[in-house]
């Protein structure tokens, strides 16, 4: 059986995926962009073509129009020259604006907004003769080169189209006054871009897919990568920590379920809080189920009076069963007593309903060698 660790059938893991957003490689749709723009410039136009070119052609005509205090003073011209070109450009930049962020949002729908410095960096691989001709003649630059031919027959067909639907009215343009001349062209001009743009539009949308497929299986890992990349991650401390946490972080989730099956939850009050169950039918100890110090008892305190299970507070106690018994294991022997004594009040409390004040909380007794202090250290 052939060893198929070499090749690249595995999918790029979210470290490969972020160190590819890093150097640029995204897929990016050019075809979309260019038919988002063609398609919102097509409605601009026919929204506000006329007083758009009406606007430029004042401008022109006022251009052409000389002040006797110009003409007398040549100085005066270079200022006259500028202001035109800042009414001009005011006139123009509504749909410079509109374009450019049309253009920006479109490229962010299909790879998302990145900024890398390492794509304008200069790459040296690039100046291999045998790396230029491998992208001059690879799969990607025969997709593009189909693209290209594909675009150019479908604007080309609208362009005949259009042509070919209204050549009466082309040939009747020359009888019409400049004004409905003018307007009637721009009608038609219009009508093509519409239709050319729906026709990018549909190139778009089968190219979009492509670019992601493309640059996902550019990116696929073969298994070895795959291992060497979840060695070095492993190995790393920041990552080490993280798993860690993450780890306890599921282990308290667990432990924090199996309080609301506790029969009592014993306390420090605020340090210490320890759970145990006990099943009076079995002949085995009471097990600790959950156990917690400062932020964590607390928790176990507060999810305890939600699910209304008993908190016993005997500070001594709390602390030898926390130090001496492992989560999910029976308690200590030695604490068998002190602990019979408190499950045996809370069933009591739990069984008398009336007259429960008339129960006497007990007092407990603790080994001299299973009492802690806080820090888990043996009182002398």
């Amino acid at each position: 059986m052939a060893d198929d660790s070499s090749e690249r059938t595995e999918e790029p893991t979210s470290q490969r995926l972020s160190k590819a957003r890093e150097e640029g490689q995204v897929a990016r749709s050019v075809e979309l962009s260019t038919a988002a723009i063609l398609v919102v410039a097509t409605l601009f136009f026919s929204l506000s073509g006329n007083y758009l070119f009406h606007r430029l052609g004042g401008l022109f005509t006022s251009q052409l129009q000389f002040d006797r205090k110009v003409i007398d003073k040549a100085e005066l011209l270079p200022a006259v020259f500028f202001q035109s070109l800042i009414d001009g450009y005011l006139l123009i930049l509504p749909v410079m604006v509109l374009l450019a962020v049309v253009a920006l949002v479109s490229t962010v729908m299909s790879g998302g907004l990145i900024f890398s410095p390492k794509m304008i960096l200069p790459k040296f691989s690039k100046l291999n003769p045998l790396t230029g001709l491998s992208r001059m003649f690879g799969l990607k630059a025969l997709i593009d080169l189909l693209k290209t031919f594909l675009k150019f027959l479908v604007i080309s067909l609208i362009l005949w189209m259009s042509i070919t639907n209204n050549i009466e009215d082309l040939v009747s343009l020359n009888r019409m006054d400049l004004g409905t001349a003018v307007s009637h062209a721009g009608t038609m001009i219009l009508d093509a871009c519409f239709w050319m743009s729906m026709g990018l539009v549909v190139i778009a949308i089968a190219d979009v897919p492509l670019q992601h497929y493309q640059v996902n299986k550019k990116l696929k890992m073969t298994r070895q990568e795959i291992k060497d990349e979840m060695k070095n991650s492993e190995g790393r401390p920041e990552v080490k920590a993280t798993i860690r946490r993450r780890q306890r972080e599921m282990a308290n989730n667990r432990m924090m379920e199996k309080v609301k099956d506790a029969d009592v939850v014993i306390t420090n009050p605020q340090h210490f809080a320890v759970a145990l169950s006990y099943d009076p039918s079995s002949d085995g100890a009471p097990t600790l189920i959950a156990k917690g110090t400062d932020e964590l008892a607390m928790r176990i305190r507060d999810l305890a009076k939600e699910e209304g299970v008993h908190i016993f507070e005997a500070p001594d106690l709390a602390r030898a069963l926390y130090f001496t018994t492992k989560l999910d294991h029976p308690i200590h022997e030695g604490l068998y007593h002190a602990v019979a004594q408190v499950i045996a009040y809370v069933f009591s409390l739990n069984q008398t309903y009336a007259g429960a004040e008339g129960i006497i909380k007990p007092s407990l007794r603790i080994p001299d060698n299973m009492r802690y202090d806080e820090n888990g250290f043996l009182f002398k």
